[in-house]
């Protein structure tokens, strides 16, 4: 069995499954809303991103999930402010959003 390793979330492979396991405070909420915005932002193979209802996050507990929806909420109003010039985002938002040619930012479901 191989050693469990840190989850890139702006370049790890978004096809297939991504297991997310880890201790309490070490950022699980954060890589899922980042993976989140990547599903609906990156073209896979000249494929559009998918609708926002093809996807699916599974947490246990009906807290836990009312807090991971108000994050991934949050999360994609702060992507669309950076997209719309209104905010600065931060690290991670600011390379995702490099990663859009001018064009296709406009074009963006979360943009709209």
């Amino acid at each position: 069995m191989n050693a469990p390793q840190a989850l890139d979330a702006l370049n790890c492979p978004l096809q297939g499954v991504n297991l997310i396991e880890a201790s309490a405070g070490t950022g699980k909420t954060w890589t899922i809303a980042a993976l989140f915005a990547r599903l609906l932002l990156e073209e896979r193979d000249g494929a559009p991103p998918p609708a926002i209802e093809r996807i699916l996050v599974v947490t246990y507990t009906k807290a836990a999930t009312a807090e991971l929806r108000e994050r991934l909420r949050r999360r994609l109003a702060e992507m669309l402010a950076l997209l719309d010039g209104k905010a600065d985002g931060d690290d991670f938002l600011r390379a995702l959003a490099a990663r859009f040619p001018e064009g296709r930012r406009a074009t963006s479901p979360a943009s709209g």
